[in-house]
């Protein structure tokens, strides 16, 4: 028999049970299309935090408290500190020699911190180091109307151009907002609109813990995020000694956001903010850093290596189900074997040859699984279109293609076991079965 024959023969097999040969084609289709749509949404999820992380500027480093770190501090800048805003140029903070100030606790980054990080003769390629306080969560009312904002920010000038916020309407706070701890802030565009709808908010009061604050800008819009959850325009900025007071106390600081003079400089701005704090926090006696320093470059990195593993992950739990619609087919096929076998008898004894039988008997289950492959990516690809939990999926072809491969290799392995044993039978054997 022609190939083409064997195939009119397994369409006319599969067709005669409609509703089997869908419901077995589901099951491919669910799990070709959980495939691709799966990996797409890991795929989204790791563009979007890269986006994410590359808004911070690629000048920028963080300088965090270690979570395994120990060891002491060394005393305050050996000169007067720069003050509060003081921390954006060289000179503007403080000598990097040791001083009679307190010891610094364990884990702990504060405000002489991030003055010694401008210290042009220490750290010649920083240009700037802003102390972060960081509330999440707060609650602002404004006439009735409260909204919940993701982070309330208490830092210094100098960090919208570090972590590149750029103000679209009104002005960022200034560094004598700071010094003398005056309750301006600066809103995001989502808390904006939250609070005050289409009205200007500048020159308003907002309400947070009981305390008023000046709404004196709008920060511009990323539009990263639809979800409320992780939307970085949930955001209020405000001078660092006003957040302390009324939001987190003057306890640690949450962050030093460091910018370099240029991007080709974060390098060897890495390594003098590592070795000043070092100095600082004594680290040569502990033996253990109590900060960590990182570069954007190295958060994506970690980022991308981490996402990979979830992309994978995720792929591998979708696979599952491609699985389970093999085993389908499997007993779907033994099925149609046990109900054909007189058929198979007949066809043997007027002389079609073994490899008829065992070639139409694939062919039908590589067709059940080709089609269900088929309809599987237009399915991914369909609800690729759509977000997910807050994550717009990001198709990746290559697993368009390997879904696909899959489902028709899985057609091929399923379908060889019965249509081995189909055409195995003995016509005689055949013939006499009810």
């Amino acid at each position: 028999m022609s190939p083409f024959e064997i195939l009119r023969f397994a369409l006319r097999g599969l067709s005669a049970n409609k509703l089997r040969s869908s419901l077995t084609t589901l099951g491919i289709l669910i799990g070709v299309g959980a495939v691709i749509l799966l990996v797409a949404v890991g795929n989204g999820s790791s563009e979007q935090i890269k986006k994410s992380i590359q808004r911070l500027g690629a000048d920028s480093l963080t300088v965090t408290k270690s979570t395994t770190g120990g060891g002491g501090g060394r005393g305050g800048p050996g000169g007067g500190p720069g003050g509060f805003g003081g921390f954006g140029g060289a000179g503007a903070g403080s000598g990097s020699g040791e001083g009679s100030g307190p010891r610094t606790q364990a884990h702990d980054l504060t405000t002489q911190d991030a003055a010694a990080l401008v210290n042009a003769a220490d750290a010649p390629s920083v240009k700037s180091a802003s102390p972060v306080v960081t509330s999440q969560s707060v609650t602002a009312g404004y006439e009735g109307t409260s909204a919940t904002i993701n982070q309330f920010v208490g830092t210094t000038p100098t960090y919208f151009a570090a972590a590149n916020k750029t103000v679209a309407s009104g002005a960022a706070f200034t560094t004598a907002d700071v010094t003398a701890a005056n309750k301006t802030v600066v809103l995001g565009s989502t808390t904006a609109s939250d609070l005050f709808g289409r009205v200007s908010p500048l020159g308003k009061k907002i309400d947070v813990g009981g305390i008023r604050f000046t709404v004196v800008g709008v920060l511009k819009a990323t539009g990263s995020s639809s979800s409320s959850f992780s939307d970085p325009d949930s955001i209020a900025i405000a001078p660092l000694p006003a957040v302390q007071e009324t939001l987190t106390g003057y306890g640690a600081l949450s962050q030093i956001i460091v910018q370099a003079k240029d991007s080709d400089a974060v390098d060897s701005a890495q390594a003098e903010v590592t070795q000043i704090l070092g100095q600082r926090h004594d680290i040569a006696s502990s033996g253990t850093a109590d900060f960590t320093v990182s570069s954007q470059a190295s958060v994506q990195s970690a980022v991308s290596e981490s996402n990979k593993t979830f992309t994978v992950l995720l792929g591998a739990v979708a696979a599952i189900s491609l699985l389970v619609g093999g085993i389908g087919i499997t007993n779907i096929m033994l099925v149609t074997v046990t109900e054909r076998t007189r058929e198979i008898g007949i066809r043997k004894a007027i002389g079609a040859p073994r490899g008829a039988i065992l070639g139409q008997f694939i062919a039908e289950a590589t067709v059940l699984s080709l089609i269900g492959g088929v309809l599987g990516v237009v399915a991914g690809v369909v609800g690729s279109l759509f977000t997910i939990v807050g994550v717009k999926p990001v198709l990746v072809p290559s697993s368009i293609v390997l879904a696909l491969a899959v489902s028709v290799a899985i057609g091929l392995f399923f379908g060889s076991y019965p249509a081995n044993r189909a055409a195995k039978l003995r016509p005689i054997e055949a013939l006499r079965h009810e």
